[in-house]
């Protein structure tokens, strides 16, 4: 019998699909995702139907689907790619989040160890901490409070691990140090490959994605939310030129150029050596100096923390004469 492990899946249906044709993967072979399975791409339910309802699937905790389970008892703060999933799955959340709380924080084959996150070199599987093995940021913060180095260089077992959350290289290939660790996220979502590894052999197969997702995701959420939302009227200085149809179409299209900065933005600093390995904090303070001085600067924190639409916009850009001083700034008038 095969074993077909997969890195981050996270909701790129077809993508999972077309990688399952091309490992040749049978009813009676394993199929065994590593987490984050849901959130950020286009057809989650889709995605979460397959692992409840296949008998020969099933799926690693990872940090996605914990936060929701946490964030449906008041623990956790959902984030965007949550809530968007929420409304996705629609009535059947109830459902989802308790598929969600049985998946297991780790899996051992007799060929390798399966977490989604991380692993603390010394540690007893069955002693490790959740949030180590899940990848959240408090395991973050545990491990660099406590190691210098990344966790796959203190790893000393033999047996191999092999991990989704991060994508190590950012190239689309998997990362494979020492041909003990192997990371699978290549980041589908974001516009590179879906990739999964077939034990007993470690063979490598992957597909491309169909386009960055989570990027097209988070604009139509804006785009839909600001068209069902009404703008409540707030007084204009005497100095400014009352909102008219035209105004909300640039200030629209000045939401559409930061959203689209901010994607390149994060892509450039993700490319760079350890940003991941960095606090919130510190992935914050490089975001500022990434995008220096510019009149989109509040704009594009509030896409950063994925905060921004035309509602919130409107509190920071308050009048029409404002809205045409900045589009004539970056260039779109």
């Amino acid at each position: 019998m095969k074993k077909l492990v997969i890195g981050d899946i996270h909701g790129c249906y077809f993508e999972f699909q077309e990688l399952l044709s091309k490992s040749g993967i049978s009813d009676q072979d394993a199929i065994i995702a590593l987490g984050d399975t849901v959130d950020r791409g286009p057809e989650t339910p889709q995605v979460l139907d397959f692992f409840r309802q296949q008998p020969n699937a099933r799926s690693l905790m990872g940090n996605h689907e914990r936060k929701h389970v946490l964030g449906a008892k008041g623990q956790v703060k959902l984030a965007l790619s949550q809530v968007i999933s929420r409304e996705q799955i629609g009535e059947t959340y109830g459902d989802a989040l308790l598929f969600m709380s049985t998946l297991p924080n780790w899996i051992e084959l007799p060929e390798a160890i399966l977490v989604h996150g991380y692993l603390e070199a010394g540690v007893p599987l069955e002693e490790q901490l959740a949030t180590v093995l899940c990848g959240t940021m408090s395991g973050d913060r545990y491990l660099h409070s406590r190691y210098n180095r990344p966790w796959y260089e203190l790893y000393d077992s033999q047996k191999p691990v092999i991990v989704g959350h991060l994508d190590y290289r950012k190239d689309g290939h998997v990362f494979v140090y020492h041909e003990r660790i192997f990371g699978l996220d290549t980041s589908c979502v974001h516009g590179k490959t879906l990739t999964g590894l077939i034990l007993p052999d470690f063979t490598i197969v992957s597909v491309p994605s169909r386009g960055n997702h989570w990027s097209m995701m988070k604009l139509n959420y804006r785009r839909s939310k600001a068209a069902t939302q009404p703008i409540k009227a707030k007084a204009i200085s005497a100095r400014s030129t009352a909102w008219d149809e035209g105004s909300e179409k640039i200030l629209q299209e000045i939401l559409d150029l930061v959203a689209k900065q901010n994607e390149q933005i994060l892509a450039h600093l993700r490319n760079q050596p350890n940003y991941e390995n960095l606090t919130p904090r510190q992935q914050a303070n490089a975001y500022a100096a990434e995008i220096g001085e510019t009149p989109l600067r509040v704009l594009l924190h509030m896409a950063r923390k994925e905060q921004l639409d035309l509602v919130r916009a409107r509190k920071v850009v308050k009048s029409q004469t404002q809205v045409l001083e900045i589009a004539k700034q970056v260039g779109l008038r």
